[in-house]
């Protein structure tokens, strides 16, 4: 019922998404630059799909039950067991073999640059071994920008299905778990800025420290003597 009336009132360009497994675990992993990405995406996946999303989100009693409704885990960025409640939730939803969103980033970008992944989805693929698809999301900061409280009608957004990370070709390399957990995650970062176009920053969203391009192309064969560079890149989430 949802999906014809979003048609009605935006309209969408989806690109990829036959790439998606009709069956089986795998993790979405879009980049984040507006409270609509995840509920977007949600409407075109053809499957079922959980999604984290910050507890504070469930405060107000209008969002209480309709994220849950629609799939979305509430974590607590505090940390704690909380958060780790949340994660094995996570990892219960691709264990049944269903799919699980989760945003890389950790946070919204305000200024709509990508920033620097963090290594939890790489840490479920590895854990559950399903492949990652990185996901581009555009338009959606324009549909709703930061600190709007209505969305604007007839605008357009662009959904990109990437191709699939597959993370057991990481798993022989047998690499320190942070070095591999790092490049499985600058390899997916870099293939959301492939889809979406975004300027890179390598920092992790919310932090003012100066910026670095993004990561090479070729991250996915970084060698072990590169590799060690990498921990300077804050390897260690």
């Amino acid at each position: 019922m949802v999906r014809p009336v979003a048609k009605q009132l935006w309209h969408f360009n989806l690109e990829g998404f036959e790439r998606l497994p009709a069956e089986g675990p795998a993790i979405l992993a879009p980049n984040h630059i507006s409270f609509l990405d995840s509920a977007f995406l949600m409407l075109h996946v053809p499957r079922n799909i959980s999604f984290v999303g910050k507890a504070e989100y469930m405060d107000s009693w209008k969002t209480k039950y309709f994220f849950p409704m629609m799939g979305m885990i509430p974590i607590d960025r505090g940390g704690g067991e909380k958060s780790q409640a949340a994660l094995d939730t996570a990892e219960r939803v691709l264990r049944r073999g269903e799919l699980f969103g989760i945003f890389p980033e950790g946070t919204r970008s305000r200024d709509g640059y990508l920033y620097k992944g963090r290594t939890g989805a790489a840490r479920l693929a590895l854990k559950v071994g399903c492949p990652i698809f990185p996901v581009g999301v555009i338009g959606t900061r324009e549909i709703q920008p930061p600190d709007a409280k209505l969305p604007k009608l007839r605008k357009e957004c662009t959904i990109r299905i990437g191709r699939p990370i597959n993370v057991a070709r990481y798993a022989s390399r047998g690499m320190q778990e942070h070095l591999l957990l790092r490049q499985i995650t600058d390899e997916l970062m870099f293939e959301i800025r492939e889809l979406t176009g975004q300027e890179y920053r390598n920092v992790y969203a919310g932090k003012t420290a100066e910026t670095e391009p993004t990561v090479a192309a070729k991250v996915a064969t970084v060698s072990d003597a590169d590799a060690r560079e990498l921990t300077s890149a804050g390897a260690g989430d």
